[in-house]
């Protein structure tokens, strides 16, 4: 998420590569070549509705995002609230991580082939998506040569970081927009302002609804990009700073009137709320992990990076030391290039940010003060998670490859040697890169949708206004399979509970992961976990009617658990007895609810 393209200069940007490049066969051979790696790293899912990504939650979080998301645009709903989720109060969806940008264009898909088919095809359009707008960018802007552009487009989608944001958290992987924002922030013509500034501010405006988080981040470096180009060629910073302030003012005035609304409601709108329901400082990389390889690649295993990022997820650095050493390489290579000089501070700004308040180093705290304290209390940073910032360290390492790689071009006037000097550097390229290699997303197997609720044996027991409860109910952050049934049946009942964040109460809005706990829900999940069948009072039978009251329950549905037997037998004894249909444990309590 660097700006690689903020040089305006003829030494970064020849007049000739202003012309659009028209798409050639080798081109599209890139492009599905990025396509078929893709689909390949997905291959453990498809045509498999039993399977999930290793992060459950988050997929099942996804895929409810996009049904709902499809369910709004087919029946002119509101998108940016739900009570079909957390009901009967209701879930502030601009709030959470609902995808807009990737629900609206997928809708067909969604409601043709089901969420789990949508979430599928968003994965493969993030990474093949972001993969092929680095190769346009890098092909019209920085390079000359084809291969190199596909190596660093390569990277810039593929890398262990994108990886594991792709398997569980679309809004982070969903970087296409990325490469022509910086195309249009830091564009070379200083004519067209206002054509540039306009087209600015609707990418802007498109990124909010794929994911913020990513925005910031883009905010973040391209400003220190810029200032870092700008201390290397202070005669480029002045000649290009009007036009680039001339775009960024047209690009706000633009975007502003789209977004005031959406964001207006997601801060002030039902169901908001204030801070995260977590602490970022926990979320930080080891100082180790930029040399380590991350779980999803061939020399990947599961110990080491568990030890050196917070979750499988967050693994986002993980280069490894041959490519390392290669960045150090290029760095003192091609130094005398501004460009090169600001994407080495950028990059190395950012890695330093991702080992939060205290360096740790093998897992071990050293006690060395952080350079994330300095800057972790400022707006928008305060809510950054450290362990995301090497993201942007992926298309900086990207670009440098490309650029080193294109210098070897046996018809560049700059080229580097001859033929055995372009074989060893790119042995070299292909050495540090290799061990890199992805390995397809890791899945986890998944209680299939009981057929009592995917063949619509509900619907006999839930009428308008009343809910479905799944048990356990989820109420917090976890695998909630109400979640996961609302989803794969395309929201077709509403159900209490769910994986978001929300405010603490109606009075507080302090963030919490999901809905505040009823006794009864934390009641059943303890089971649930545990397995051990606690002994059920009166106090216990009549809190539960009081809760189903407040879900507005119309039926209770146990689908297959662990615990399947403990947790059964508590709810008989909550409710009365219930009764095995297509697949699942069914209780009617409409007679106990009025």
């Amino acid at each position: 998420m660097a700006a690689p393209a903020a040089t305006g200069t003829t030494e970064a940007v020849p007049a000739r590569r202003s012309r659009r490049l028209p798409v050639r066969v080798p081109d599209a051979l890139v492009v599905a070549g990025y396509l078929a790696l893709a689909l390949l790293l997905t291959v453990g899912q498809w045509g498999r509705p039993g399977r999930l990504f290793h992060q459950a939650g988050d997929q099942i979080l996804f895929e409810w995002m996009l049904a709902r998301t499809a369910r709004a645009v087919s029946g002119l709903e509101n998108p940016l609230y739900s009570t079909d989720l957390n009901a009967p109060d209701g879930v502030n969806l601009m709030a959470n991580t609902s995808v807009l940008g990737l629900g609206v264009p997928l809708t067909p898909v969604t409601l043709l082939f089901g969420s789990q088919a949508a979430f599928l095809v968003a994965v493969v359009c993030c990474l093949a998506g972001t993969a092929t707008a680095w190769y346009v960018l890098l092909r019209r802007r920085l390079v000359d040569s084809r291969a190199a552009a596909a190596v660093g487009g390569l990277f810039c989608g593929f890398a262990p970081g994108m990886i594991a944001q792709a398997g569980a958290h679309l809004h982070m992987a969903a970087q296409f927009l990325v490469p022509a924002i910086l195309a249009l922030v830091f564009h070379p013509d200083p004519r067209r302002v206002r054509r540039h500034g306009t087209l600015l501010g609707l990418l802007v405006a498109y990124q909010v609804f794929l994911g913020e988080e990513v925005l910031v981040f883009l905010v973040l470096a391209a400003g220190t990009f810029a200032l870092a180009y700008a201390a290397a060629d202070r005669g480029a910073a002045r000649r290009l700073a009007p036009a680039l302030l001339g775009r960024l003012g047209v690009g706000v005035a633009v975007s502003l009137p789209l977004l005031a609304y959406p964001l207006w409601f997601q801060f002030f709108g039902p169901g908001h709320y204030r801070g995260m329901p977590f602490h970022a400082y926990g979320y930080q990389l080891d100082a180790a992990s930029f040399a380590a390889s991350a779980r999803q690649t061939v020399l990947g295993d599961d110990h080491l990076p568990g030890l050196l990022a917070p979750n499988p997820t967050e693994e986002n650095s993980f280069f490894g030391p041959g490519l390392l050493v290669l960045a150090v390489v290029i760095v003192i290579w091609l130094w005398h290039r501004p460009l090169v000089r600001a994407l080495a501070v950028c990059g190395l700004f950012f890695a330093l940010l991702s080992l939060g308040g205290q360096v740790r180093l093998d897992g071990t705290p050293t006690g060395i003060p952080g350079p994330y304290r300095l800057v972790a209390e400022l707006p928008l940073l305060d809510h950054a998670v450290p362990a995301r910032f090497p993201l942007v360290c992926i298309p900086v390492l990207g670009v440098l490859l490309a650029l080193s790689l294109d210098r070897l071009r046996p018809d560049s006037a700059t080229g580097a040697g001859g033929v055995p000097v372009r074989l060893l550097w790119g042995g070299a390229v292909a050495a540090a890169l290799l061990p890199l290699t992805p390995t397809p997303i890791r899945t986890v197997p998944a209680w299939p949708v009981p057929a009592f609720v995917a063949e619509g044996g509900w619907r006999a027991h839930v009428s308008p206004g009343r809910t479905l409860v799944a048990v356990p109910p989820v109420t917090g952050a976890g695998v909630s399979p109400a979640m996961f049934w609302s989803a794969r049946t395309g929201l077709a009942f509403p159900v209490p509970g769910g994986y978001f964040i929300g405010p603490r109460a109606a009075d507080d809005p302090a963030a919490r992961w999901g809905a505040p706990d009823r006794p009864t829900a934390a009641l059943l999940r303890r089971v649930a976990e545990t397995g051990e069948v606690p002994t059920v009072t009166d106090e216990h039978r009549r809190q539960a009617v009081e809760d189903l009251r407040h879900w507005r329950a119309a039926v209770v549905v146990q689908g297959g658990l662990r615990h399947g037997d403990p947790v059964r037998r508590t709810v008989d004894a909550l409710l009365g007895p219930g009764r095995e249909v297509a697949g699942a444990h069914v209780w009617d309590v409409r007679p106990l609810v009025g």
